[in-house]
């Protein structure tokens, strides 16, 4: 039953939960706002916690995306992985599980209302503690596989995340009190829908945990070739599952996770200058220089050389990038 006190709704009619939301978005995108003075990555005092800032829009970058949960609390951003497009914002969080060959840019920031995001890294071994402790059980291997996944930004974690913002005010207290609010944040992770995922990743032995063991060791050995059963044989799958699950995971085969990496290093050794794009093909693994080319010209729309002299004149003429 209703009953109607004959006064104004204080509230509006909106509802409360999302009234706080909004309140303690306001107070992180102004925590973050401040401590961002200038475009780019900020790392903290506390080393799970780094901070982004754009002023514009930024132009689509290939880049290894980190296990991490992601949250924007001002402007957009979207990742494309594989054939899929994923858009995230201040009403969604981001998280990924393993790493991630993607494609990304932020694409709506400007001066007055700038790209405002923070990063948090999450370790598995607390999540396994939590789990344990809280005498949770994990569920059966049966989500879609994905390493990659947005969920809603409710009030009990972003409450988490403005108090450890808060804490970069106080290096002193965050040294006793972040290990705290980081293990409470981690308990609200396995709160959300998203509890099996973490779990098989925390705690089993499923699909994740053992593509992320394949993409381990596909990184530690990008350079060198890649024998599709011998590393199955190490993650104890079978080529076909290995193949199947790491495509379900990260929108590509082993093979082309491996290539993306290879790509991904000659483009960070081309901008940094200092030796010839064939030597770089040697170096990352490629056995021919004009496959590397052909190869790095699909991916980056340009030659080698190109591309680099096209990238570092955009960050000279104070282009942004991601």
């Amino acid at each position: 039953m209703a009953f109607n006190y004959g006064g104004s709704d204080p509230l509006g009619g909106r509802d409360p939960e999302a009234i706080r939301v909004e309140a303690l978005r306001a107070e992180l995108a102004g925590l973050l706002e401040r401590r961002t003075g200038s475009d780019g990555r900020h790392d903290t005092v506390i080393p799970e916690l780094k901070l982004y800032r754009y002023s514009r829009p930024t132009e689509p970058m290939y880049v290894l995306q980190e296990p991490a949960v992601y949250v924007v609390v001002q402007g957009r951003k979207q990742l494309m992985l594989g054939n899929e497009t994923y858009v995230y914002d201040r009403s969604q969080y981001l998280a990924v599980s393993v790493e991630l060959p993607v494609v990304g840019n932020v694409f709506e920031a400007s001066p007055e209302e700038p790209y405002l995001c923070l990063t948090l890294r999450v370790d598995p071994r607390e999540l396994a503690s939590l789990i344990v402790e809280t005498g949770r059980q994990v569920p059966p291997d049966d989500h879609d596989g994905r390493a990659l996944y947005l969920s809603p930004l409710q009030a009990p974690l972003l409450d988490g995340f403005v108090r450890l913002v808060r804490l970069l005010d106080t290096p002193q207290d965050a040294a006793v009190l972040a290990p705290l609010v980081l293990r409470e944040i981690d308990y609200r992770l396995l709160q959300s829908e998203q509890f099996g995922r973490l779990a098989q990743m925390a705690i089993g032995d499923g699909r994740l945990r053992r593509v992320s063991g394949a993409i381990t060791w596909i990184k530690d050995h990008f350079a060198e070739p890649l024998q599709i059963e011998a590393l199955a044989k190490r993650v104890h799958m079978s080529p076909s599952a290995l193949h199947h699950h790491f495509k379900a995971a990260t929108a590509m085969s082993p093979i082309q996770y491996q290539k993306r990496l290879r790509l991904q290093k000659a483009r960070s050794l081309l901008l940094s200058g200092g030796t010839s794009a064939e030597a770089i093909a040697y170096e990352v693994g490629y056995a021919s220089a004009s496959q590397f080319s052909r190869e790095y010209a699909r991916v980056f729309g340009q030659p080698p050389r190109r591309d680099a002299e096209r990238v570092r004149d955009a960050v000279a003429g104070g282009a942004p990038v991601t």
